[in-house]
């Protein structure tokens, strides 16, 4: 099976940039997406359909923000929107699919500009870990995938110096995935397969970052160990340009 996750910063504007030609070459069995910044109503469902993907979107209250949605050629058993607290089902955070032996989520982590959205950030990270550690209790295959907007390790970011007091780097951010990952039992799909350096999935628009590769690691394919022994391959897809993100693919034997 092979599985991509993709902030596409608006699946409108990556629709206009060919997203239905990358998707038909990419050929994932599911697809994460997160930034939708769109409602149902606005997004081409049918195109997907047209192409052999059944699409589940779980958008923002405020119009135009945040959003995720999983699209999936296997047609999933069950689809959960949110995960309960209406703080942060308003703003499309969480979908999870249901499938026969395992179950997918896509999650779009908060970003935070300012003291009160870090609070924030924190509050729905910390909630987050509570809610995978319940969840395994009844489903104990999951694959956990989407843009977290938090750099793990100084090897994931491209100035771990310059940037170590940068929301998305912050020491308190980094404890919390480590403590996500542990506690959770949870495999970092990319690292599982790579150590190397200089593997980015987000840079900013300014100053030709992305052509000069200063960028940031904030979009990840976590699995269960449970599943440890079904994966396969994950690579990061730089090439594929749509948005200030690029994909991340996981294939696992399931």
């Amino acid at each position: 099976m092979k599985l991509i996750t993709y902030n596409v910063n608006g699946i409108r504007a990556a629709f206009t940039k060919d997203f239905l030609g990358w998707l038909q070459t990419a050929d994932p069995d599911i697809v994460c997406i997160q930034e939708s910044k769109a409602g149902n109503d606005q997004i081409d469902i049918e195109s997907l359909e047209k192409i052999g993907y059944h699409s589940y979107w779980h958008s923002a209250v405020r119009k135009g923000y945040s959003g995720v949605g999983i699209a999936s050629k296997i047609k999933p058993n069950h689809i959960e929107y949110g995960c309960g607290i209406e703080s942060y089902d308003n703003e499309g955070r969480i979908i999870r699919a249901d499938f026969d032996g395992y179950s997918v989520i896509s999650v779009y982590v908060p970003s935070a500009s300012n003291i009160d959205r870090l609070e924030f950030k924190m509050q729905f990270c910390h909630d987050f870990l509570a809610y995978i550690k319940e969840l395994r209790k009844t489903i104990p295959n999951l694959i956990i995938s989407g843009d977290f907007n938090i750099c793990h390790q100084a090897i994931d970011i491209h100035d771990p110096v310059r940037l170590k007091n940068v929301s998305g780097f912050l020491p308190i951010e980094r404890e919390w995935m480590t403590s996500f990952i542990e506690e959770c039992e949870l495999i970092d799909s990319f690292r599982f397969f790579n150590n190397e350096p200089d593997h980015y999935t987000w840079w900013s628009y300014r100053q030709n970052s992305r052509a000069k590769n200063k960028g940031w690691r904030l979009d990840y394919n976590f699995a269960t160990y449970t599943l440890k022994d079904k994966l396969s391959r994950a690579v990061i897809l730089k090439e594929d340009v749509h948005s200030d993100h690029c994909p991340a693919l996981l294939e696992l034997n399931v």
